[in-house]
């Protein structure tokens, strides 16, 4: 197989497994971005006169076909293709002959990656947004069904104030919505068009029309200067991983409440035998593995920013192979957190609050009691709450 820098020189077997084996595996999910980014790369060409009309209708052709291929499973990239920006080449080629290289004129691996990575996490923001819309939606269905019941509101872990399950619900849901905000803020931000900046300093010499790109793909801009392209590496990588923290911190929470309401000690729940699990040795143990695992999820999205910073924070302007590095753990933390949002939603379906075994204390009450007495009395808050005090003593 060819790669796209080939010199006629073949590379030591050792080296190629090193640079790339772990690549051509995570490359798989950015294949269908690449075909859409080759095809509009394809179609701006022609525009310029780089292509011919017949010379487009095959190119175009042979990359729908690859895209068809691709879904049913008939071809995919090879440890040997290095990445999909040689697997999509090497299958052109290989049905287009010398017609297939022609694509790659005026764009680099560089700005072809980014366009496809751009288009792919796009995709992934609206995919969270979905999870999000369940989430919420399975949080209104314990307040339709368990709103009303009142719970003790915590802090320190010591009965504080009265709450609900209504009122315990309607905190999380205003906190996702706001990660959805932040989820389409960033969505914004990754449609910025890379293609055109090739290595990071343009195409001089070429005639190629960047807007072209920029509005068949559906960017809303494209990015200027070219040397930008380059120097935002890892930004908006950075960016995914922190919305994907801060949206499993805030289920963190919420896991930790269930399973601290779900102990004997509380009682407040009980979880339907699907979603638990149980003891090898202990048979009388139903465990809240689901809550556990998901809320230790969190974990991996914060520890992807530091390793993206870790990478990026002391490269040059230009771009550098340490790049590459930033997919593996990109990838697995937005698998992670769209996987974890899916599976609490569907665990919040099977759980039951018990009213029956949730008490709340009169000591629950004392700072309404102050307030009431502001209000009846006439009398600073200060005291108060300092005669409401030496009731609890």
């Amino acid at each position: 197989m060819t790669k796209l820098w080939d010199k006629g020189i073949e590379l030591n077997h050792l080296i190629l497994n090193y640079t790339s084996a772990e690549d051509s595996q995570l490359d798989k999910r950015l294949i269908p971005y690449d075909l859409k980014g080759s095809d509009a790369h394809a179609k701006m060409l022609h525009s310029q006169g780089y292509l011919k009309d017949g010379e487009l209708d095959q190119i175009v052709n042979a990359l729908n076909e690859l895209a068809i291929l691709f879904q049913q499973g008939q071809w995919n990239i090879s440890a040997q293709d290095e990445d999909c920006h040689s697997a999509i080449e090497n299958a052109l080629t290989k049905k287009l002959d010398q017609l297939g290289g022609k694509i790659h004129l005026g764009r680099s691996r560089n700005d072809q990656l980014l366009c496809a990575l751009r288009l792919y996490l796009m995709d992934v923001c609206n995919q969270i947004s979905k999870a999000i819309d369940d989430l919420i939606k399975s949080l209104n269905y314990l307040n339709a069904n368990f709103g009303q019941i009142a719970i003790p509101g915590y802090t320190h872990l010591q009965h504080a104030m009265p709450s609900s399950v209504q009122l315990w619900a309607q905190g999380f849901i205003s906190e996702l919505n706001q990660n959805k905000h932040r989820v389409a803020q960033l969505r914004e931000n990754c449609s910025l068009n890379p293609l055109g900046s090739a290595a990071g300093y343009g195409t001089p010499g070429l005639n190629i029309d960047r807007e072209l790109t920029t509005k068949l793909l559906h960017f809303s801009k494209t990015q200027h200067p070219v040397t930008s392209v380059q120097v935002s590496r890892g930004k908006l990588e950075a960016s995914m991983a922190f919305e994907c923290s801060l949206i499993l911190c805030d289920l963190s929470k919420l896991c930790s409440d269930i399973i601290l309401f779900n102990s004997q000690e509380f009682g407040f729940v009980k979880l339907k035998d699907e979603i638990t699990t149980g003891s090898s040795i202990m048979p009388q143990k139903k465990n809240p593995d689901i809550f556990e695992l998901a809320r230790s999820a969190s974990s991996i999205p914060i520890a992807t920013i530091q390793e993206i910073f870790l990478i990026t924070s002391k490269l040059t302007s230009g771009y550098h192979r340490d790049l590459q590095r930033i997919k593996a753990p990109l990838f697995r933390c937005i698998d992670i957190t769209i996987e974890t949002i899916q599976a609490v939603a569907f665990s919040l379906e099977n759980v039951v609050f018990i009213p029956e075994n949730i008490t709340l204390d009169d000591r629950l009450y004392a700072t309404e009691k102050a307030f009431r007495m502001v209000q009846d009395e006439g009398i600073s808050f200060r005291e108060a709450y300092q005669a409401i005090a030496k009731l609890y003593k």
